[in-house]
């Protein structure tokens, strides 16, 4: 819907001007069609429809064809927003409701391509305008005036729509209640009678009722040859000289000096930094406290582990300190600090000869890495030249493999994301080619056929079906159990009572859902009044309910004063938007709507 209806000319106007080439439509034939005494210019629908294409294309980056604007439905939305208009001008005629001179001047001045170089009206730039466009100064401003009063009508019909109080109460109620209630759980262990062994035929008549759980969704037969780093790293070569290498490269790493853990907190002077080290001694006060009267947090202070080096003046007090203790004041770059040893890290020295075997495999995998890159582009250009995934798994160290495939499917080569995104594309009409996996590896696929999604024989699956009875079964006898308890805590007696472990819930709102909290509780507890008791079944077992408190909803607090203007100003928005599409249907069906296919069709030829 519109917000200004004098907006829509005034676009359609200066797109006009912006030199898209539309064919003037103004020979013999002036509208597309009427409602009642208004007419829809059929320059107008061409205009407005181009402005509609351009506006696509600018979205989505390039050029939109008029066959693709069709499928779009552009042109029947063009056409519904003219019909509306129309409707609007033609009620506001009938009303009797127009603008004076006065607005008109000004709602022309506000046109900047009517503008001279003073940025006011300009005459001759005002003519040339509208003769650009083939409208004369009479045609309009009769235009501008309809559309004017058409938005007038439309303001009155949208303006002061306000719900009452009541209705926003409601929905606040409903969103912003909060229910107390207590609960307890009965699991596998309350069973006071053992589950019968189920029978063949019950089996089967669960297997039945069941099927959907049972049956397989649409599977994809794809044959695939792969290759990952870690097939051929026990073939991959690596010297000497390369692990030697390689060692010096990461020493830092093997040969580590001994560290710290500590936490610093540095003061202005050394008199504070000592004068807290006093407090610390005489215990009237801790390094946590310390922290806090300096507005800071542990976090702030923590160093993480330091060697000698990272500590500069302060490296032999911290390093001659026992885990626990608090070293110093000694001399930072920031000023004195006192130092808290959390833990003492010893060195760690690790000679060429123990550090070979990481360094081995971080070198051949990262040349088989490399061996297969290079492999890639020889094998894909077999694959183009008509070569199948079984001649390259014979030819090369590609190995071969078949999966059905599903979205559900994430085991072996499925466990690759690129491996699932391109199954999930691949058709019949695809040949393979080469992908990359994400740890180096490369792969190519084949689809052999689509398997429409059906039900798992009940031998394959009976293990999961006596699950599911045994389950249910369970959950179907302590549900009757929970009845029961319901039952005699409706007469009086207390979770306490019947030896139930209560769990009390403060104030949880409708869509509340705490990860420790069973689902179907909170639900539930919304369906009940105050000190009702209630049983619901779970996944193996049952649970009692009770509801202590309905909480209403704080209505001075900010939260309920944001959904008041949310819930108000949507609702409004929502009965406006029916009152004016009601409006504009009653006002088409009194006056008429006519509608000339033929020229809206010359119209279109023009786009194509």
């Amino acid at each position: 819907m519109p917000k200004s209806l004098g907006l829509i000319l005034i676009a359609m106007l200066v797109l006009g001007l912006g030199g898209f080439g539309v064919t003037n439509f103004s020979g013999n034939v002036r509208k597309i069609g009427s409602v009642g005494g208004a007419d829809m210019p059929v320059d107008g629908y061409a205009r407005a429809l181009q402005n509609e294409i351009r506006a696509i294309e600018a979205q989505v980056g390039q050029p939109v064809s008029f066959v693709q604007a069709q499928a779009m439905g552009l042109p029947q939305r063009v056409l519904s927003q003219m019909v509306v208009s129309a409707a609007l001008e033609n009620e506001a005629a009938t009303l009797g409701i127009s603008v004076g001179d006065q607005q008109l001047a000004e709602e022309l001045n506000n046109i900047q391509a009517f503008h001279g170089p003073d940025g006011k009206l300009d005459r001759v730039a005002y003519a040339a305008a509208l003769d650009n466009i083939g409208l004369t100064e009479r045609e309009f401003e009769e235009q501008l005036r309809g559309e004017s009063a058409a938005t007038l009508l439309q303001g009155a019909v949208l303006a002061g729509t306000r719900l009452p109080d009541t209705y926003i109460d409601t929905l606040i109620d409903y969103a912003a209640e909060r229910r107390a209630f207590t609960w307890a759980e009965l699991g596998a262990e309350a069973l006071t009678t053992g589950l019968p062994v189920p029978t063949d035929a019950e089996l089967t008549t669960w297997y039945e009722a069941n099927i959907d759980r049972f049956t397989l969704p649409e599977t994809k037969q794809i044959t695939y040859a792969w290759l990952t780093p870690d097939m051929i790293v026990d073939t991959v070569e690596v010297d000497e000289q390369s692990l030697r290498d390689a060692y010096a490269e990461r020493e830092a790493e093997f040969n580590m000096p001994e560290r710290r853990l500590v936490e610093r907190l540095v003061f202005g002077d050394q008199a504070q930094a000592q004068a807290a080290a006093d407090r610390l001694a005489a215990g009237e006060t801790t390094f946590e406290a310390l922290v806090e009267e300096r507005g800071l947090t542990l976090s702030d202070t923590d160093m993480g582990d330091v060697t000698r080096a990272d500590l500069d003046g302060a490296a032999d007090a911290v390093f001659a300190a026992e885990v626990g203790d608090i070293a110093g004041p000694a001399p930072t770059g920031l000023g004195p600090a006192l130092f808290r040893l959390n833990a003492v890290l010893p060195a760690q020295e690790t000679t060429f000869e123990e550090a070979q075997p990481v360094l081995r495999d971080a070198l051949a995998l990262d040349r088989a890495r490399r061996v297969i890159d290079g492999m890639a582009q020889s094998l894909d250009d077999e694959l183009a030249a008509g070569a199948t995934l079984e001649e390259l798994a014979q030819d090369s160290d590609l190995q071969l493999g078949q999966i059905g495939w599903s979205a559900e499917t994430a085991e072996g080569i499925a466990s690759y994301e690129a491996f699932r995104e391109a199954a999930q594309a691949l058709t019949a009409d695809d040949y393979p080619q080469i992908g990359q996996l994400g740890d180096g590896g490369i792969f190519a696929m084949r689809l052999e056929e689509i398997r429409d999604p059906a039900p798992q024989p009940f031998e394959d699956v009976r293990d999961a079906v006596e699950q599911g009875w045994e389950q249910q079964a369970r959950t179907d006898a302590l549900l009757e159990q929970a009845q029961s308890l319901a039952e005699q805590m409706r007469g009086g007696a207390s979770f306490e009572d019947l030896g139930l472990t209560a769990r009390a819930e403060t104030g949880l709102s409708r869509n509340a859902q705490p990860s420790d909290l069973p689902a179907g509780l909170v639900a539930q507890a919304f369906t009940l009044e105050p000190g009702a008791i209630a049983s619901l079944p779970g996944a193996g077992s049952a649970f009692v309910l009770r509801l202590d408190q309905v909480i209403a909803p704080d209505r001075s607090s900010d939260e309920v004063q944001t959904l008041r203007q949310i819930f108000g100003d949507q609702a409004a928005a929502d009965i406006a938007q029916d009152l004016f599409q009601a409006l504009s249907s009653d006002i088409q069906q009194r006056a008429g709507v006519v509608i000339d296919q033929q020229v809206i069709n010359a119209v279109h030829a023009n786009f194509q």
